[in-house]
């Protein structure tokens, strides 16, 4: 038997279903399975999504984002014995498998082996491909982890091959569970061993109804690129300073791009730069194209831990920033705010981002923001000087004035 639960978001409650097949929201999976005495056996809980590139008629290649498991069943999970291993059985969309074997050696149990199978003859997720057919990924893991411990990797991992890139996160998982009680104690992955490194600074100055940030030193610049089959595709290059507000408690974190990963996608209309780290399970930024002839921000989402353990996640769609003509980059040295929402901005930092038609690797000719002050600077100053003319014409009136007047007084 297979039980598995849906996890949406806080305040929205939870849907609990034990059964053998069934359907799954597209929020966090969790997995119970048991074996003939009803007893857990494998546990996991997780969330997962899928980039995959592929060839179209066109000869133009193409990205489909795969996230949606509302049609998920988990037919084939099994808890395993002499014959055959553990493993966890997701089937999805049209013809769409996800499939992770687990091994025990000695004192310790394996993520063996992750498989992944895609439908391109699924012509609503794959407009126009060239390829029909289901093909399949297939990663050798080899993962360690201890009898008796749940692993845990709340940290944003990949695995990427043939244009394949799968996304995992609150990844929670134990074989070969031991008297049908999950383990209490937790095997961290690497990145989440490393996560109470990076600690904000918050205030705690009161009586203040909301706290302000503790100021910080200028971010280190970091450099970011994004590549498809045809190269370079996305360039990005810029000092991050994140400035949050939770629970009326303000902090401000500088992102160390020595400590961050970063993956991303370009479409003809879109593209995506995405990082994260220890703490950071994902900062994206959208770029799109408008009016055929320009590019600009259009969208930033970010999902973090807080040093208090709390998810703060926000997303805003309908953004305008970083806005130049396409085939060239944006650049700007000084300081810039990118606001998200009233609790979540971003300060950037000697920036400069070229999304689209990056030639060889390196960035194009760049549109300043300066020339966005001269802009503003240019009414400013013609305005300026039509009232210094102006002071200068009644200046000019009242000495004449003076002078006609005093000659009527000698007279």
């Amino acid at each position: 038997m297979v039980c598995f639960r849906l996890s949406p978001a806080p305040g929205s409650g939870l849907v609990l279903l034990c059964l053998v097949l069934g359907a799954v929201s597209s929020y966090a999976l969790e997995v119970n399975v048991t074996d003939s005495e009803k007893a857990t056996c494998l546990y996991a809980k997780w969330q997962m999504n899928f980039t995959i590139q592929y060839n179209t008629t066109s000869k133009n290649f193409k990205t489909a984002t795969i996230s949606d498991f509302s049609t998920a069943t988990y037919n084939g999970s099994v808890c395993g014995n002499d014959q055959n291993n553990p493993k966890i059985v997701v089937q999805f969309g049209s013809g769409f498998s996800w499939i992770v074997n687990f091994t025990k050696k000695e004192s310790a149990y394996l993520i063996d082996s992750i498989s992944f199978s895609y439908n391109l003859s699924d012509n609503a997720t794959f407009p126009d491909a060239k390829e029909k057919g289901i093909l399949t990924v297939h990663d050798l893991v080899g993962f360690r982890i201890p009898l008796n411990n749940i692993f845990r990797c709340n940290s944003l991992s990949t695995l990427e091959k043939n244009g394949v890139v799968q996304y995992y996160w609150d990844v929670h998982v134990q074989a070969f569970v031991q008297n049908g009680t999950v383990s209490t104690k937790e095997f961290l992955c690497e990145k989440d061993k490393t996560s109470t490194t990076v600690v904000p600074t918050i205030s705690t100055t009161t009586p203040s109804p909301t706290t302000t940030p503790t100021s910080k030193e200028k971010p280190e610049v970091g450099s970011y690129s994004v590549n498809n089959s045809n190269g370079t595709c996305l360039l990005a290059t810029m000092g991050l300073q994140l400035n949050i507000t939770h629970n009326k408690v303000a902090s401000v974190i500088n992102i160390n791009p020595n400590t961050t990963d970063f993956t991303g996608s370009c479409q003809p209309q879109t593209a995506l730069l995405r990082l994260n780290s220890s703490n950071i399970k994902y900062l994206d930024f959208v770029f799109a194209v408008k009016n055929e002839n320009r590019f600009y921000l259009k969208e930033v989402n970010v999902s973090m831990y807080l040093v208090n353990g709390s998810v703060f996640s926000i997303a805003n769609n309908n953004l305008s920033y970083w806005d130049a003509p396409l085939g060239s980059s944006y650049m700007c040295n000084k300081e810039q705010t990118v606001s998200v929402s009233g609790a979540f901005q971003i300060n950037t930092f000697d920036l400069r981002v070229q999304p689209f038609n990056v030639m060889e690797g390196k960035y194009s000719t760049a549109q300043d923001c300066s020339a966005d002050d001269d802009n503003f600077l240019v009414p400013i100053a013609v305005g300026a000087a039509l009232a210094g003319v102006l002071i200068l014409v009644l200046l000019a009136y009242f000495i004449g004035l003076k002078r006609h007047h005093a000659g009527y007084e000698q007279f």
